[in-house]
């Protein structure tokens, strides 16, 4: 499945917003703008849907409370609302499942965050619709959500586990080079690439060999002097490691492992890791940084043909600032750009006097991304 529409209400940046969503999206903006506010929504529901223990007061809590939460433009209407679509195919006419969720604070007494509305539909048919009579007598029971409840998500289930399947990736190549001074204390969910040793190692052999084989072909494309990328444990510590060969008059000498990689080696291998890795939504978060823009220029096409290879059309979001990048699109289609307003930001794809543009032979990166510049970056080299 993938994720169609996502329509928000005092979510972070965004007072108001009625976003498409395709196969492929890339989120362009300013500074600020919320890019990375608008990909954790769905990490939000993740943190819902967690079926080691998540649910929606710890999910919120996780986030610094709903005072975080909430849009600074929310003036008056203090409730914030998600509503996500989702279908089998793009274009499909009515969505297979809509999921609806809002809340507040309750305004008197513990200040608890209570459910104002909990709706789903499948295919147009509404299968759920809270408050109902239940909740009426017991408000405690409208500090859970049913999508977090295995005893009372079976008819929409689909939707938890879709959301159970999601991988965020921020690679920070520091924490690989440096995990022994970290001393394995990893965050929850991995969100920078901490573990990615870790899920290398438990993964099964053939299906690691396979991934590492594909990898090791585009690194022999993309980095120089590069000749072969193996997985091996410590004979010591037990601990995983990955070892590259490069190209060197001593055979036996030119082996390095993953502390001694460059950043943008250990960003490529994260990037190339997490197209193979699973199923669900993938969120990606800047990543061209390292990366020589020859090699930047190539990650729409890449992504492409990693997840073509698999014969899964996996749903991927990227939020990004690269020029090089936006210029390999080959449509604008799949460009969203983040404005920042005085009544919140606002999300919009390519209107008509930019869609001509690029139909008059201009790329995506010359017709939006100048849109991202705020109107007096040109006096930050007069401070």
């Amino acid at each position: 499945m993938q994720i169609t529409r996502l329509i928000l209400k005092n979510w972070r940046n965004f007072k108001q917003a009625d976003i498409p969503l395709d196969s492929r999206t890339y989120l362009i903006g300013a500074n600020a703008s919320g890019k990375s506010n608008l990909l954790d929504v769905f990490r939000f529901f993740r943190d819902i849907c967690k079926a080691s223990g998540g649910g929606l007061q710890k999910a919120i809590a996780d986030r610094g409370g709903i005072t975080r939460l909430r849009c600074l433009q929310a003036r008056q209407d203090t409730e914030v609302r998600l509503e996500i679509h989702l279908s089998e195919h793009p274009n499909d006419p009515v969505a297979t499942w809509q999921y609806a969720l809002a809340f507040k604070a309750e305004g008197k007494g513990a200040q608890r965050i209570l459910l104002t509305e909990e709706r789903v539909h499948h295919r147009g048919q509404e299968i759920l619709c809270r408050p109902d009579p239940a909740d009426a007598s017991d408000t405690l029971r409208l500090t859970q959500t049913h999508l977090e409840q295995i005893n009372n998500n079976q008819q929409f289930r689909a939707i938890a586990e879709h959301f159970q399947d999601l991988t965020y990736l921020h690679l920070v190549p520091q924490l690989l080079k440096h995990a022994r001074e970290i001393n394995g204390h990893f965050l929850e969910d991995d969100p920078f690439g901490q573990g990615l040793l870790q899920r290398i190692a438990c993964t099964p052999k053939n299906t690691r060999d396979a991934r590492l084989k594909r990898t090791q072909q585009v690194l022999a494309l993309a980095v120089s002097q590069f000749s072969e990328l193996r997985f091996c444990k410590d004979e010591v510590s037990g601990l995983p490691h990955l070892e590259a060969c490069y190209q060197h008059w001593r055979p036996n000498g030119a082996w390095q492992r993953e502390d001694q990689f460059s950043d943008g080696t250990l960003r490529l291998i994260g990037l190339l890791w997490a197209l193979q890795e699973g199923n669900g939504l993938l969120l990606l978060e800047e990543p061209e940084l390292s990366l020589n823009d020859a090699i930047v220029g190539q990650i729409p096409l890449m992504i492409d043909r990693i997840l073509r290879k698999r014969k899964l059309n996996r749903q991927v979001i990227i939020s990004t600032h690269s020029e090089t990048l936006l210029a390999g699109l080959g449509s604008a289609d799949q460009v969203l750009l983040l404005e920042p307003t005085k009544d919140g930001t606002r999300i919009r794809p390519a209107n008509e006097e930019e869609k001509q543009l690029l139909d008059a032979g201009l790329n995506p990166a010359e017709v939006l991304l100048p849109k991202t510049r705020l109107a007096n970056m040109d006096q930050l080299g007069l401070l």
